[in-house]
């Protein structure tokens, strides 16, 4: 095997998706090239908080591909070190009133139907999970399944896992600047700065940053930059146990609005600090601090949580979501050109979203049987704008 000089693919994007592709490539006896033109899990990823969720999808092709990852995130767990800090701690998602609450019945009874577990607590009942969550809270569901990891972490140790194996090579700080094709117009590997890579298969898992190189292959792919804050608090005793969100963080996900919008998601970590989002808007890829965002973060915690109003907040940081227009991401092959496979357009899901993708490509690429319909995730399903126009960031 020769990955240095021709490996079997090259995947752009060395994120958590991008390291998942490669991981279950080499597992699957092929050569990977990982190509970056920053560091391991620079941008989506390293500002991401971890979360492995599958409370906050509704039944169709996401939650069943969140599905897939939850239990392919275990299986992980038991192959990489206790240092990505998998914690299987589960979700609890909170309604302030009745109407809230009963929003919630609703989805968690359609989600029992497509396989995922979940129970409902009352009111009083609440504070038995988390005892520092406010009193006069009318209820919420318990979502055994979600779970968190510490996604740089986790992108780095997949990488290495691929690297041990012989079967991937990670080249770091060098950007791709176009796609190499033949005159039939397939594939043929990448351009850089530092000189062309070949290979008959390039992987798109170039997050926010996705639609730009589709571009440069030729096509189209509408991936848009969502902006979102977290806050991190000094460490602390474990005063948050679970995944605790409210019931509009779900609408929110969901929404197209390109407005500010933000929506209580609370959760503590093995290091200590309290992880406090999660805000959305589409402002480009602007990275202005938002202090309007942050201060709705901080008092929509507090509200949750009133404890946290006697915590110092000592940082924040942002990040861009890579955003499709119907909330799913793009997965698979793109038949307008042969080679080209999509991995990109997870939006704030793709780090639980990761292992199946990365199942996925792999199969697609060894011939294996495939885990799941993939045809609501193909590529070309949005109408082409602007062929072969590259989508500046």
């Amino acid at each position: 095997m020769s990955t240095r000089n021709s490996p079997d693919l090259i995947v752009v994007g060395a994120g958590v998706v991008g390291a998942a592709c490669a991981y279950y490539a080499a597992r699957s006896g092929l050569s990977v090239i990982v190509i970056d033109r920053g560091p391991v899990a620079g941008g989506t990823t390293g500002a991401g908080e971890g979360n492995l969720l599958v409370s906050d999808k509704e039944p169709g092709p996401e939650l069943e591909l969140a599905l897939l990852s939850a239990r392919l995130w275990r299986e992980l767990s038991d192959v990489l070190p206790s240092r990505v800090e998998y914690e299987a701690k589960g979700g609890l998602v909170v309604a302030s009133g009745e109407a809230s609450l009963t929003v919630l019945r609703d989805l968690a009874a359609r989600q029992e139907w497509a396989g995922v577990k979940n129970q409902e607590v009352a009111g009083d009942g609440l504070r038995d999970l988390e005892p520092h969550l406010s009193p006069d809270l009318a209820g919420g569901f318990h979502y055994p399944q979600d779970a968190q990891v510490q996604p740089a972490l986790a992108a780095a140790h997949l990488l290495r896992a691929g690297q041990d194996s012989g079967r991937v090579l990670l080249r770091l700080g060098e950007e791709v600047t176009g796609v190499l094709k033949s005159r039939s117009g397939e594939v043929r590997g990448v351009r850089t700065a530092s000189g062309d890579l070949h290979a008959p298969w390039v992987v798109n898992a170039a997050g926010t940053w996705g639609g730009r190189l589709a571009g440069l292959a030729g096509v189209d792919l509408p991936v848009l930059p969502r902006r979102g804050f977290v806050l991190v608090t000094e460490p602390l005793p474990r005063v948050v146990r679970h995944k605790v969100y409210t019931a509009d963080y779900v609408a929110d996900v969901a929404s197209g609005s390109a407005a500010l919008q933000t929506s209580a998601v609370v959760e503590g970590t093995p290091a200590g600090p309290v992880l406090i989002g999660a805000s959305r808007e589409r402002v480009g890829f602007d990275r202005t601090l938002s202090v309007e965002a942050l201060r709705r973060l901080a008092a929509q915690a507090t509200r949750l949580f009133p404890v946290l109003s006697r915590v110092r907040a000592i940082r924040t940081y942002a990040g861009f979501r890579p955003y499709l227009p119907d909330h799913l991401p793009a997965i698979g092959p793109d038949p307008r050109v042969p080679g080209l496979l999509h991995a990109c357009g997870h939006e704030g899901a793709g780090i639980g979203l990761a292992p199946a993708t990365g199942m996925i490509v792999a199969r697609i690429l060894s011939g294996g049987e495939l885990p799941m319909d993939i045809a609501p995730f193909r590529p070309d399903r949005f109408k082409q704008a602007s062929p072969g126009t590259p989508r500046t960031p």
